[in-house]
């Protein structure tokens, strides 16, 4: 009896010292927005999230997430960030050039060898800069996150060196960067939307389209393409932001833990994102796509081909961008 009154004790005065340890957390139910759907690693990286937040806050802060563009695209959930009517977004930097110019930097072409490089870049003193010039602009960014290295699939033939993209009917991105790329790899770019895209491979309005593995098999392009090319010609960051309007009526204590959050959701995001990439390489070869890879030295060709586009670009996205990335990349190659 005695010993059943003492963990009776126990356990009274361990939720009387819980309660003002989640005293400093106020409820807060925050919107979360992003365009991919919910098994998408994006969507591993938000459940680890919300498990942070439960266990630090008491469950008193809690993410609601909104998947597969349910609550509108990721520019007008950026623009509502900006504008404080919004809490979170996960979206790619390509959309937010409009917004911060510089992080037209990620979209130069064969920017990154390895996922290795690009994690020593962002989660460095190059990702610092971004986020500031994003806080300028009223984002606050927890964390980056992964969308991935970009892969080219056609149905004419394998892209194995820098002649073999002469004359191929290529959709990219609304993004001069992109189009400025494949413009001058010799291909006949054309800017589409991405929901276009299926039915203007089947139709063979266009013969090819770029994209990670994951969204190549998820999309069922293999359906409609033959020939898969291992590229790797641009890296995209996902971006964890938070509305600095909303942000600066938080105290210290729940920005700690909504950063603590977001790193350890960048930690199993990151992970699950190549695991998966991986595996639907492995699917899209078992139905039936033709895959070829490209050589370290075909790559040095191809970017040595496309140096113009970092010339044209450049004082777009600012110089001084371009170098941080390029000086981080040095110190990550240990030069």
């Amino acid at each position: 009896m005695f010993k059943r009154r003492t963990l009776v004790a126990l356990a009274a005065t361990a939720l009387l010292a819980a309660a003002p340890a989640f005293a400093q957390f106020a409820d807060r139910t925050i919107k979360f927005t992003n365009g991919v759907n919910e098994d998408h690693p994006v969507g591993v990286g938000v459940k680890k999230m919300q498990e942070i937040l439960a266990a630090k806050t008491g469950g008193k802060m809690k993410i609601v997430a909104f998947w597969g563009g349910a609550a509108g695209g990721d520019l007008p959930a950026t623009q509502a960030l900006r504008a404080g009517t919004q809490e979170m977004v996960c979206t790619s930097s390509s959309p937010l050039v409009g917004i911060v110019k510089e992080l037209g930097a990620f979209d130069l072409p064969f920017l990154f060898a390895s996922e290795k490089e690009a994690d020593a870049v962002l989660d460095g003193p190059a990702g610092a800069y971004f986020n500031k010039k994003l806080e300028e602009a009223g984002l606050v960014n927890l964390a980056y996150w992964e969308n991935g290295f970009r892969n080219l699939t056609n149905s004419k033939r394998p892209v194995a060196k820098v002649e073999d993209f002469d004359g191929v009917k290529l959709r990219v991105m609304q993004n001069n960067i992109f189009l400025d790329t494949f413009k001058t790899l010799g291909t006949n770019a054309v800017p589409m939307a991405f929901g276009e895209v299926f039915t203007a491979l089947e139709t063979k309005t266009i013969d090819g389209q770029e994209n990670p593995f994951v969204t190549i098999e998820t999309s069922k392009f293999n359906e409609v393409q033959k020939y898969l090319s291992v590229t790797r010609h641009a890296y995209t960051p996902f971006l964890i932001l938070y509305s600095k309007k909303l942000w600066d009526t938080l105290n210290p204590q729940e920005q700690a833990v909504l950063r603590e959050a977001a790193i350890e959701g960048q930690k199993v995001q990151r992970a699950a994102n190549r695991s998966l990439n991986e595996k639907s390489l492995v699917t899209l070869k078992t139905k039936g796509m033709t895959v070829n890879e490209v050589t370290p030295a075909e790559q040095k060709r191809m970017f040595e081909k496309v140096k113009p586009v970092y010339e044209k670009n450049v004082p777009t996205i600012g110089a001084e961008a371009v170098n941080v990335v390029l000086e981080a990349l040095k110190k990550s190659r240990g030069g």
